[in-house]
């Protein structure tokens, strides 16, 4: 049976600039790897690969990252503006291109730096749908229609149990979860995403359990 399709499926999103893909697509990874990041980054990094690298400049794609990344959502008009309010907020950014056709053709790794340091990968599948797909070397499978809660943590028996046990206490319904390891006993991920946002006390029970590393509570995008 064919999938229905939705008004956004037909028109598209409204956006800032001339490409769903290299435009919105752009806005949209650039946005969220900044709400992972957690902070407006000091310093950030672009590595566009493909299409996105051919012809990602002349279609805005290097603008909607940047833009992205200091909080802009698509229909921003500032984004067109967004070299110099990266550097009204002291954001230095730089720019590479590359061709890898192991990778998505729009494909973007993003390294951003702050209080910490992060590395986030990402890929515009048309129409201004987007894929984060990893974080920090860790698989994810992150596209803004869901509530997503992401860890990062050290690897042991009853983590994954631990923090869906919350969940359910909460009555949080899990729509998709991703687990991933460097090894047992090592770093883990666990990218989980909800129908529903998950409330600040339960952020905080999630604080208490030992060695996260990172919790991030990323709320579901606006089309």
């Amino acid at each position: 049976m064919e999938k229905v399709k939705t008004l956004f499926d037909v028109i598209g999103p409204v956006i800032i600039g001339p490409s769903s893909s290299h435009t919105a697509g752009a806005v949209r990874i650039g946005y969220i790897a900044g709400k992972i990041f957690g902070e407006i980054p000091k310093k950030v990094k672009f590595t566009l690969y493909n299409s996105f690298a051919k012809t990602g400049k002349g279609h805005g794609t290097d603008k909607g990252l940047l833009g992205g990344v200091l909080g802009m959502d698509v229909d921003n008009e500032s984004i067109k503006n967004a070299y110099e309010y990266a550097k009204k907020m002291n954001v230095s950014y730089e720019f590479e291109y590359a061709q890898d056709y192991g990778k998505h053709p729009n494909s973007v790794d993003i390294t951003l730096e702050g209080s910490n340091k992060m590395e986030i990968s990402g890929v515009s599948v048309g129409a201004g749908e987007v894929c984060i797909n990893k974080i920090n070397g860790y698989k994810f499978n992150i596209n803004g229609d869901y509530n997503t809660l992401i860890l990062i943590y050290r690897d042991k028996p009853g983590m994954v149990y631990r923090v869906t046990a919350l969940l359910q206490s909460y009555n949080l319904n899990i729509a998709t979860m991703h687990c991933d390891r460097n090894a047992k006993g090592e770093e883990a991920s666990m990218g989980i995403c909800l129908d529903a946002m998950l409330p600040d006390t339960a952020i905080h029970e999630l604080e208490k359990i030992e060695e996260v590393y990172l919790i991030r509570n990323i709320e579901v995008l606006k089309k």
